[in-house]
C-alpha cells in the first residue's frame, strides 16, 4: 500500500482541488471556503462564498474561477481578493456541480438534474460551455450524475465521471467549444468515479467515495493503480514540485448527515508519472 502523508485534518466536505503555481488549491464546502495550501504546510483561505457545491478553476490568465452553485453564477476573483460575476447560470437550471476549462478559453459547467441532498428523484444532468466572452449554452445531457471532469493536454478531448453510470464518458472539443464524439472512455465497475485529473501517459486518476480509494485507469477501463485510503476519496490531482504528488481529499461519509464535521483531510501519496492537464 502507498505511503500517504497528512496535510491537513478537522476539515469539512473537501472537494475540488487544483494544483496552481505551486500551490494546491480545494474548497471546504462545509465552511464554504476556498483554501490555498503551500508545500511547507501552510494554508489560508482565499475566498469564502455561501454555496454548496462550491468548485472554483484557473483560466490561462491567471484568474481564478469559482462555481457558485447556490446562486448559479460563475465568478471571477480579481487581484485584490474581490468577487465579480461573469456569467449568470440560472436560466440553464440548477444544480450546479463541477467547472473545468481549456487552454482556448473555454469553460464547462456540469449540473447533477436534481436535488440530491434535499431527497429528490434523481434526474440526469448536463454539461454547459461558457464562451471566452461569458455566452453559456447546453453542449451535453444525458449524463447520470455528471462529476469531475478534465480536459487533455491536448486540448481535444473533455472527460466526465459519470458517476451513476460507473463510467467516464469523453467527449471531443470542437473549433466552437461544443462537444461531439461521444463515447465511454473507461468502465469502472463498481465504482462511482467523482473527481478526476488526467496524467501525462494519458491515464485517468479518479476518486470514489463509497470504495474509499483513487483508481488509475487506462482508456478501455484497464486499472494500473489503486491507493486505498480509510475514508470516501471525494477528488484527487497531481502536483507537487515534479508533478507527481497525488493530492487526495477525503472525508468520512455516512447517512445521514453525509459528512460528518471534521472528518475531512488533505492526504498525498507519490506516484510515477506525473500530471499532464492542457496547462
Amino acid at each position: 500500500m502507498p505511503e500517504l502523508r497528512t496535510w491537513l485534518t478537522g476539515l469539512g466536505l473537501v472537494e475540488s482541488p487544483r494544483w496552481h503555481d505551486g500551490r494546491l488549491y480545494f474548497s471546504d464546502w462545509t465552511a464554504h471556503e476556498v483554501i490555498e495550501l503551500d508545500l511547507d504546510g501552510k494554508h489560508e483561505v482565499v475566498a469564502r462564498v455561501d454555496s454548496l457545491p462550491l468548485c472554483t478553476e484557473w483560466r490561462a490568465d491567471g484568474r481564478l474561477m469559482i462555481l457558485d452553485s447556490a446562486r448559479g453564477l460563475l465568478l471571477r476573483r480579481e487581484p485584490d481578493g474581490s468577487l465579480v460575476a461573469e456569467t449568470d447560470l440560472t436560466g440553464l437550471g440548477r444544480g450546479w456541480n463541477e467547472i473545468v476549462v481549456d487552454g482556448r478559453g473555454n469553460t464547462y459547467v456540469n449540473r447533477i438534474g436534481f436535488d440530491m441532498a434535499g431527497g429528490g428523484a434523481f434526474a440526469p444532468g448536463s454539461v454547459v460551455h461558457v464562451s471566452p466572452g461569458g455566452a453559456a449554452r447546453q453542449v451535453a445531457g444525458d449524463i447520470a450524475f455528471p462529476n469531475g471532469m478534465a480536459v487533455t493536454r491536448d486540448g481535444s478531448t473533455l472527460i466526465v465521471a459519470d458517476s451513476y453510470g460507473n463510467r467516464l464518458t469523453a467527449f471531443d472539443i470542437e473549433a466552437d467549444g461544443g462537444l461531439a464524439g461521444r463515447r465511454v472512455w473507461a468502465d469502472t465497475g463498481e465504482d462511482h468515479p467523482d473527481g478526476i485529473c488526467v496524467d501525462a501517459e494519458g491515464a485517468v486518476w479518479y476518486a470514489d467515495v463509497g470504495n474509499r480509494r483513487c483508481v488509475r485507469v487506462r482508456e478501455g477501463g484497464e486499472v494500473l493503480q489503486t491507493v486505498d485510503v480509510d475514508r470516501g476519496c471525494f477528488a484527487c490531482a497531481l502536483g507537487g514540485d515534479d508533478g507527481k504528488t497525488l493530492f487526495i481529499l477525503a472525508a468520512e461519509w455516512r447517512m445521514p448527515e453525509m459528512v460528518p464535521p471534521g472528518t475531512g483531510q488533505v492526504l498525498s501519496t507519490q506516484v510515477e508519472v506525473p500530471g499532464a492537464a492542457w496547462r
